[in-house]
């Protein structure tokens, strides 16, 4: 989660990032840290998981010890999508290096640049189209200097086995 201040007081922005392709599988914008901030965040990066036929039981949600990721809801949703939580040690933000990337690369490129910020709906579209960008556009060293939605389709088609014949047939008649 990080801060963006605006004319008519603070946004929060709340990022959940895959760290295998950096790509941000769900984010949200509010004017509040309550707890559904980032619930709301990591709901969207459940469903577009889903959606993408992902074993979410494979997954492990790394946060920090922030209250609104230790928060009964938050941590229930997380057990009833499978997905094993893991947090931080206390003071030590190098547990957390990836997540201060992101929030560093966000404000540096949108915040800062395109500021001042009138009001959260001015945060929020800059943020959807920044989202995109970031993660059709933006080369990644960490990818090898591609995007991360690139990355992940050459990895998939490379570890993925095409369907037989006989598979493939079966497929297009159901």
């Amino acid at each position: 989660i990080t801060y963006v201040a605006t004319w008519v007081g603070f946004v929060y922005v709340a990022f959940v990032m895959d760290l295998f392709s950096r790509r941000i599988v769900g984010w949200r914008v509010s004017t509040s840290l309550a707890t559904d901030l980032p619930l709301d965040a990591l709901e969207q990066a459940i469903w577009t998981r889903q959606r993408e036929q992902a074993d979410l039981s494979a997954l492990v949600h790394h946060s920090d010890r922030g209250s609104q990721y230790l928060s009964i809801r938050y941590t229930e949703r997380l057990e009833d999508a499978g997905i094993t939580p893991s947090v931080g040690s206390v003071g030590d933000s190098y547990d957390n290096a990836a997540a201060e990337a992101l929030n560093r690369l966000f404000k540096t490129e949108v915040i800062h640049r395109l500021g001042p910020w009138r009001t959260l709906e001015h945060v929020e579209f800059e943020v959807l189209k920044w989202v995109d960008w970031y993660n059709r556009h933006r080369l990644h060293s960490w990818c090898g200097d591609i995007p991360p939605m690139e990355f992940e389709t050459a990895y998939y088609a490379e570890t993925t086995p095409s369907p037989t014949p006989v598979e493939e047939a079966h497929l297009t008649l159901h």
